[in-house]
């Protein structure tokens, strides 16, 4: 059989995404409920409120973008749906959904790797967005989220090396934890960024971990303990007056931090000349600038995904379960949702 169109489930974290995604990564639609107001009071996501919030929008959110597509389950020829890694509460959430479809609707359905779903959301494409023509396999991928930081050697669909990652602290923790710190509350990565841009980067001087270390291996816990023994050094009013500067200064270590192991990637891999950044952080503006320029410089093809497919979305999920649906591949009534990536599914170097 081959599969034409899927519907997916992305339900990994605190945001639930629906999509309906064809064979060549085409996106007919795409309806997202992110629960940020829900979780702020607390400082972070919630995990049981997380799970609470996906049980009551899911249903609701897959007739919508039904709708909003104009289709109907006639037209969908299996689903797709994140079931590792993740928070195990909204995990099952979407799971279970799926897990009904299918028997319902008499669909077939697979479980997704929602980090192989960001690998493979530059293969998406609208009205609006598609990746450069002279992106194609085999890539490096930069994968940097709240969750995860991780640099892959991406040879094909399916074969994936993980050739660095943090040892602690994800990219995106930093940034959240980061603007806690500083008053700007939760989530926080997109606030700093926006007070960055009026800052200066070497306004404060913070630590850049593991960035002289010859591998691909990133920390930020470091630098998080760094930007808390200077701010303790200030005074509330100093770090409102200095906002801008603080915030600018610690993103660009970030920054640096990951340019310099995505560089050392490419220098071990010169051969290849496609370049991925995706994941939530990769909605940085800085970032994405100064990772296009070191690509240009390099003679790089840079694909970075619009916002809309870069933070967690069922998109990207919906492409990478019909590329395996059309493998022959497809998930039985015994799946189950897991908090971490199973053994097989990247080679650790």
């Amino acid at each position: 059989m081959s599969y034409e169109k899927v519907i997916s489930i992305e339900t990994s974290c605190d945001d639930t995404s629906i999509a309906i995604v064809g064979h060549d990564g085409y996106v007919f639609g795409q309806v997202s409920a992110n629960q940020d107001l829900a979780h702020q009071p607390f400082g972070g996501v919630v995990p049981e409120i997380a799970g609470r919030n996906h049980s009551i929008k899911i249903l609701p959110l897959i007739e919508a973008c039904l709708e909003k597509t104009n289709l109907s389950w006639d037209d969908i020829d299996g689903i797709a749906v994140t079931n590792r890694p993740g928070l195990m509460g909204s995990l099952l959430v979407g799971v279970v959904t799926a897990k009904t479809l299918s028997l319902t609707k008499e669909k077939p359905y697979i479980g997704v790797n929602h980090l192989e779903g960001h690998l493979m959301a530059p293969f998406l494409k609208d009205d609006k967005f598609q990746a450069p023509e002279d992106f194609s396999y085999p890539f490096i991928g930069l994968a940097v989220s709240g969750g995860h930081s991780q640099i892959y050697l991406v040879e094909e669909f399916g074969s994936y090396k993980v050739l660095g990652q943090t040892i602690d602290d994800a990219a995106g923790e930093a940034f959240d934890k980061f603007a806690k710190m500083v008053g700007l509350g939760f989530p926080g990565g997109a606030k700093v960024d926006k007070h960055a841009k009026e800052g200066r980067v070497d306004a404060f001087s913070y630590p850049r971990p593991m960035i002289h270390e010859k591998n691909m291996n990133m920390s930020f816990s470091g630098l998080k303990a760094a930007a808390k023994r200077q701010l303790e050094k200030m005074s509330d009013k100093e770090i409102q007056t200095q906002l801008n500067d603080l915030c600018a200064s610690y993103q660009q270590a970030i920054i640096d931090v990951l340019i310099s192991k995505l560089n050392r990637a490419y220098q071990e891999h010169s051969s290849i000349k496609s370049i991925v950044l995706t994941g939530g952080v990769s909605a940085n503006s800085a970032l994405r600038f100064q990772a296009g320029e070191w690509a240009e410089k390099n003679g790089l093809t840079l694909a970075v995904p619009p916002l809309r497919y870069c933070t967690d979305n069922a998109a990207m999920i919906g492409y990478a379960g019909i590329q395996r649906l059309n493998r022959g591949e497809k998930s039985e009534q015994t799946l189950a949702p897991s908090p971490k990536v199973y053994p097989g599914d990247f080679i650790v170097r």
